[in-house]
């Protein structure tokens, strides 16, 4: 694992955490994320910790699985990260129980929030007005597929290869999601299917 953190304070306490858990080795630390390409290239870590003391759009540009630790990041900045690549957002405050889940998660390739982020995304979705949130039941199998795609931060192509579907397609499911749900944007739906157990962490 190759660890990234600007603060010094915050590295050296990342790294002692993490030397201290058998299941986990850390072959580098820097500060600067603008370097990760060129010492994940050298290093060939499975999984990069990105420590983020501000919501940045600064990601490194590789290809390799990302775990992101920020406080309480907006629903937009968490959508753009998934978009991304990045396979799991945690807050700064995680524990070393809750960092070691990540890494395990991420370097099986599967994407996990951690509870304090999806909480906050959780609390700035207003109820509705209009009508009920959708029960699970209200949506297709083919709709629940979707839905957890959107969760791992898929795009419609993407989704559309998988599924052996058209785009046209794809869109006409996120519509039909959008509409079950009340919600406005895909970052919405996925936070409610979170609250609604279809997706899981």
């Amino acid at each position: 694992m190759l660890l990234v953190a600007a603060s010094a304070v915050r590295r050296a306490g990342l790294e002692a955490l993490l030397k201290a858990a058998p299941s986990v080795k850390v072959v580098g630390s820097l500060h600067n994320p603008h370097a990760v390409e060129q010492y994940a290239a050298q290093l060939q870590p499975d999984v990069i910790l990105l420590d983020l003391d501000a919501e940045t759009s600064t990601r490194p540009s590789t290809s390799l699985a990302v775990i992101a630790l920020v406080d309480e990041p907006s629903a937009d900045w968490v959508a753009r990260a998934l978009r991304s690549g990045v396979k799991a957002i945690l807050s700064r405050d995680s524990g070393v129980d809750e960092i070691l889940a990540a890494i395990q998660a991420a370097h099986a390739g599967l994407v996990l929030l951690g509870p304090d982020v999806t909480q906050n995304l959780a609390s700035r979705i207003p109820a509705p007005t209009a009508r009920p949130i959708a029960a699970l039941d209200d949506l297709t199998p083919r709709e629940i597929e979707v839905l957890r795609m959107l969760a791992e931060g898929l795009g419609n192509r993407e989704m559309a290869a998988r599924l052996g579907i058209s785009d046209h397609t794809v869109k006409f499911h996120i519509s039909s999601i959008l509409d079950k749900f009340g919600a406005a944007t895909r970052t919405e739906a996925v936070t409610m299917g979170i609250r609604m157990g279809i997706i899981l962490l």
